[in-house]
């Protein structure tokens, strides 16, 4: 019986595992779920989810995707969808067997990195990585590495050297041929005279990129006539010794554009081939370029959209046509190619112009019986007077020089004449090359990005402005009316065209120097509508105007020292010149110049007063240029206030000693046919 009892509780006593029992383990599996399913990564070691690659996951947190080095010249790594091998250097990693990357120690939690707003978003104040200066159109990712698009190395074949030739030029064909059709009205040439200065245009622009590619940086830019001359050249055209003049007023006037010209060149080799360029380049940063080259497209507003109102359907559609193609259609493809984005400016220019003609042709533009050699002041007929200016910025065959123009013109060197030199106005242009010289700086650094290339040494970018210099000095002995510089547009139409071979630029620039000999080509040109012509401009001026702001990307964007040095330097340099602009004039002033020019008049009537003709003349009209005070506040203020340097963005060059010894480096910038050993001894010129 007691035997029996207690055999009865004997099972409890003999149950495996403690008592009580112990608590099954918490489940985790449903916050995990979530945490995968929303993407959540935790900043807690505990947290952290297990994977076939961690075995310790519950130890450790799960490491966050590497991320790529801050370095303001390295562009953005590929895409998971890239069709190419990785480099080198990530092939042998990924190479690597999984036991050797298990064995590596986990990454350091990230809840140490700490991102500050003030800082630009940055990780523990380190500089962000800046990728390669890409353009809104390019938000799809890349098929392939942007490295290998804008690979300055490459040697394409002959058919492809071509196509990307051709089709980088036509994209700039505004940026080439616009400058003179503004300049040479203003100087009263006629159509006989644009033909010439165009086919002019064309020759100095080829010679000229062909002398940067071979002796300059050698990086593929284009030069030709920068819009950095037209404000300079339109204050110049309106001094008041030439108010008075009757007859011959084009060759006059072209001929003291050339003497200043020539004056601002040399100031410009000067600057470049005596190593100063080295001292400037300490004090040109993304801050100082941003508002310098904004201000240039900013400048021309009282030019744009006044001169599109003389004819408004006509300029209206051609401003609408280009905003289409150029945003609305930029990611349709053609052939593989984003045929409206890329040719946005000559499809724009020609649909329009051929309504245009159109519309000439069937009558729909005509004279209506009033006589178009009459001049609007002297025409007796309130109706006419209106009538004709309109019909004249409208119509496409009102200088019928397509047909008198020669099949064949050769532009030759002083083809107006003997320069005639101003002091004065020499001394204008000399400060002006300066700020071509900081606009070409920022495009040297952001063209460099994009060719996939380290960056340019302080001797190779001095190289490169003394070439400029003696470009400016060409253009000037020529006659184009205004200097040669680096087009800003040029790293804008790399983006696009992915084109970034230096071959194909020369190429291109052999092409400019056969079309400057055809005649009918200039004539062709020539016959452009004013309206068309300023219509492409308040395009091409806001493009510029991006493009100058666009250079902050490789500063801190959310520093309020930047902000407030840029804000102040783009408001004074509208409110600054504007006020020099309108000193001493009355609204009722009976003027022969018109209203879009008047704003270049000031030397006869600004505030300055110093009792020297000269002085007053070179104070007021430089401080009636919108880029000169833009550059003066920016270079002021970003050099005296206290900033760090990964704020101030300051650009980042190749150092000579560990540049000579790359072998790509060399290949990229050296000098060709051996030119660089008889100049080894000059320092400021080399790598």
């Amino acid at each position: 019986m007691s035997s029996s009892s207690g055999a009865l509780p004997q099972p409890r006593r003999t149950r495996p595992g403690p008592w009580p029992p112990a608590p099954p383990p918490q489940p985790q599996a449903q916050p995990l779920s979530w945490a995968k399913r929303t993407g959540f990564q935790s900043r807690v070691s505990g947290e952290s989810t297990s994977t076939a690659s961690a075995p310790n996951s519950g130890q450790a947190p799960l490491p966050r995707p590497a991320e790529a080095p801050a370095d303001l010249e390295s562009g953005p790594p590929a895409g998971p969808n890239s069709a190419l091998p990785p480099p080198p250097a990530a092939a042998v990693t990924n190479a690597k067997p999984q036991q050797e990357q298990q064995q590596r120690p986990p990454p350091a939690p990230p809840a140490r990195v700490r991102r500050r707003d003030s800082d630009g978003g940055r990780p523990n104040g380190q500089p962000a990585a800046a990728p390669l200066p890409q353009l809104p159109e390019e938000e799809d990712p890349p098929e392939r590495p942007a490295r290998v698009k804008y690979e300055l190395r490459d040697t394409p074949g002959a058919f492809p050297l071509v196509i990307y030739g051709f089709q980088h030029y036509i994209s700039m064909l505004g940026s080439i041929i616009l400058v003179p059709l503004v300049i040479v009205p203003a100087m009263g040439g006629s159509a006989d005279d644009m033909a010439a200065v165009v086919s002019t245009v064309l020759l100095v622009s080829g010679l000229t990129t062909l002398l940067h590619t071979l002796f300059g940086t050698r990086l593929p830019l284009v030069q030709g006539p920068s819009f950095v001359y037209l404000a300079p050249a339109l204050a110049i055209i309106n001094s008041p010794e030439f108010f008075g003049l009757n007859d011959n007023n084009f060759k006059h006037i072209m001929k003291h554009l050339q003497g200043a010209i020539i004056i601002g060149g040399v100031f410009q080799v000067l600057l470049g081939y005596t190593g100063l360029m080295s001292l400037l380049l300490r004090l040109i940063n993304p801050v100082v370029v941003s508002p310098t080259v904004a201000a240039v497209g900013l400048s021309f507003f009282s030019y744009g959209f006044t001169k599109v109102g003389s004819c408004i359907e006509i300029g209206v559609l051609q401003l609408m046509m280009v905003i289409i193609f150029a945003l609305y259609l930029r990611k349709i493809k053609l052939f593989g190619y984003r045929v409206f984005l890329i040719y946005a400016v000559p499809l724009g220019l020609g649909i329009t112009w051929a309504i245009a003609f159109v519309l000439t042709a069937t009558g729909v533009y005509s004279y209506k019986g009033c006589d178009a050699n009459i001049p609007a002041s002297n025409n007796a007929s309130a109706f006419c007077r209106k009538h004709v200016l309109r019909m004249k910025s409208c119509r496409v065959d009102t200088s019928h020089v397509l047909r008198a123009s020669p099949w064949f013109r050769f532009p030759y060197p002083l083809q107006w004449g003997t320069p005639v030199f101003n002091w004065k106005m020499g001394l204008v242009m000399c400060l002006v090359s300066v700020i071509a010289t900081v606009d070409s700086v920022g495009s040297y650094h952001a063209s460099s990005l994009f060719v996939a290339t380290r960056p340019p040494t302080a001797g190779i970018i001095s190289r490169g402005i003394g070439v400029e210099g003696v470009s400016t000095v060409l253009a000037g002995l020529w006659g184009t009316g205004v200097g040669s510089a680096t087009i800003t547009e040029n790293v804008h139409t790399i983006a696009v065209t992915k084109m970034g071979s230096r071959k194909a630029v020369s190429f291109g620039a052999i092409v400019l120097l056969l079309l400057s000999l055809i005649g009918k080509f200039g004539a062709f040109i020539a016959s452009i509508p004013d309206v068309m012509v300023a219509a492409l401009l308040c395009f091409m001026w806001a493009m510029l105007c991006a493009l100058g702001l666009s250079n902050l990307r490789y500063s801190a964007t959310g520093s309020s020292r930047n902000s407030i040095v840029v804000g102040l330097a783009l408001f004074l340099s509208l409110s600054v010149p504007s006020y020099f602009q309108q000193y001493g004039l009355h609204p009722n002033t009976n003027s022969s110049v018109p209203t879009y020019f008047q704003p270049y008049t000031v030397a006869s009537h600004g505030p300055v007063r110093t009792g020297s003709g000269g002085v007053d003349y070179v104070l007021n009209t430089l401080l009636s240029l919108n880029m000169v005070i833009a550059f003066l506040v920016a270079l002021v203020l970003d050099n005296t206030v206290p900033g760090g340097r990964q704020e101030r963005g300051l650009y980042v060059w190749s150092e000579a000693e560990e540049a000579s010894g790359e072998t790509s480096f060399v290949k990229d910038y050296a000098l060709p046919f051996k030119i660089g050993r008889a100049f080894r001894w000059v320092k400021c010129m080399g790598l």
